[in-house]
């Protein structure tokens, strides 16, 4: 933006905010007119902005990595041929809010060569600025399953609005939000940052990596290494030009899946094994104990029946008696 261009922005950002009458036989008779010609010369015009006045204060909606090296060259070697989209601060004059173009911001902002973003300027409100970075990222390349679905749990969680709202803005069914917020809690964020986007891995495979997770007895810090482990594999043959390449992040999910079926005795359209050692009265066997990852069974089928009322009518106290007994020894 030259600084003509910029002062005389700034003045009718002036006038707007204080309210100042507009100069006799001006056309512009009040501060809606003001902010209504500002707006008239934003939509027509790419501004050439400072990196620092531009906040990204949006939701986040993609899990790839800040990698911005081969984007800053190409700018620097041939320009910056797409404006990102920003708005403006709505309290501070010659401050903006961007709406999409992360990567370029940053590719700009990590440049000794480029000085300047060349951004468009629009008028929108927090849900339209909301909608247009979804279009713009979806126009580029379709966020994964999983990313749609962090994303739709950030907005609830940041009190965006209601699921049928999230799923307005996200062009889906509010049935279809409701499945992946399941799906981005049971996975959770750790995990699936450790991961990565895994495009194309659909729907119905994290729906069963989330219920495998439901039943694997080991902690989220241990899926985590084990993904970051296979990205860094994954990324490291692909340095190497191995064949075949693999997106690291489905890599890294592949691998995870299978850490969790080892740990978990699963496989494919079976359930899990569950653990089962016998019980015995006077040597004799009278039963099971059976342990999963979510229950643990009791199961007497060859005892006197006069006890099994005895322990049917005790068995509160004969619970807590253990439970008391089990802290005690631990």
């Amino acid at each position: 933006m030259t600084d003509t261009k910029k002062k005389r922005m700034s003045m009718l950002d002036s006038l707007a905010a204080a309210g100042t009458p507009p100069a006799p036989g001006s056309m512009m008779s009040s501060n809606r007119a003001l902010r209504s010609a500002r707006d008239a010369v934003d939509a027509h015009h790419v501004w050439e902005l400072d990196p620092d006045e531009i906040e990204d204060e949006r939701y986040s909606d993609r899990l790839d990595p800040k990698d911005v090296h081969d984007l800053r060259v190409s700018i620097e070697q041939n320009g910056q041929t797409v404006p990102i989209l920003v708005r403006r601060h709505p309290t501070e004059a010659n401050r903006y809010l961007l709406v999409y173009g992360r990567r370029r911001l940053e590719a700009i902002r990590a440049s000794d060569k480029v000085k300047k973003v060349r951004a468009l300027i629009a008028n929108l409100d927090d849900t339209a600025a909301l909608r247009a970075q979804v279009s713009e990222n979806t126009g580029r390349r379709d966020l994964s399953y999983i990313e749609r679905s962090l994303f739709a749990q950030e907005l609830l969680d940041n009190a965006f609005g209601s699921q049928a709202q999230i799923a307005e803005v996200l062009n889906v069914t509010r049935s279809a939000v409701s499945m992946s917020i399941s799906v981005a809690k049971a996975i959770g964020t750790a995990l699936a940052h450790a991961i990565g986007p895994a495009h194309g891995i659909g729907r119905p495979r994290w729906e069963s990596l989330a219920k495998d997770l439901s039943n694997a007895a080991m902690g989220m810090d241990e899926l985590c290494q084990v993904a970051i482990d296979a990205r860094g594999k994954a990324a490291a043959g692909e340095q190497a030009d191995e064949e075949p390449q693999v997106d690291p992040s489905v890599a890294a999910f592949e691998a995870v899946v299978r850490h969790v079926k080892r740990n978990t005795g699963s496989s494919p359209g079976r359930k899990p094994r569950q653990k089962a050692t016998p019980l015995l009265i006077d040597g004799a066997p009278v039963g099971v104990i059976k342990r999963s990852a979510r229950a643990l069974r009791l199961d007497l089928t060859n005892v006197d029946d006069a006890f099994a009322q005895w322990l049917d009518a005790r068995a509160q106290n004969v619970l807590e008696d253990l439970h008391d007994r089990w802290k005690r020894e631990t």
